[in-house]
């Protein structure tokens, strides 16, 4: 089970690279849609350092799962905390009936919604955060 997590936490940082390095180019006009209207900053920047946050997550869940393994549970809960604060661009994208990243119907953008709760435990449950979480609770 050890091993499927690792490289379960690998491919998540993977993606995580690969999804922030396209905030940064290829991507930048559909991220844009995702960033809540109702957020008191400029669009672009939101949509830039989410990216290095990305990128930044998932270099680290990369090295954690390989090198500094003390270390993963404490990024796990980080990246599970990200996908939780990101999760209102995509009920804005819904709300707002934004069109990005293929998501053009109600009903597309209303199934995106249920991605989310899958990826934070991804994140969780691939570094072995709940152990960490458990202590903290205790």
């Amino acid at each position: 089970m050890a091993v499927i997590k690792t490289l379960l936490q690998l491919l998540l940082g993977a993606f995580l690279l690969s999804a922030g390095t396209s905030h940064l180019g290829s991507n930048r006009i559909e991220f844009l849609a995702q960033v809540p209207t109702w957020l008191p900053l400029d669009p672009d920047f939101v949509v830039v350092a989410s990216g290095l946050v990305e990128i930044t997550l998932g270099a680290l869940l990369i090295t954690t799962g390989l090198i500094f393994k003390k270390y993963r549970a404490h990024v796990g809960v980080v990246a599970g905390v990200f996908f939780i604060l990101i999760f209102p661009g995509n009920i804005n994208q819904y709300i707002h009936q934004i069109d990005a990243f293929g998501l053009d119907t109600d009903a597309k953008r209303l199934i995106r919604l249920f991605f989310q709760p899958p990826l934070v435990m991804w994140a969780l449950w691939s570094s072995d955060s709940f152990r960490l979480l458990k202590r903290l609770v205790k």
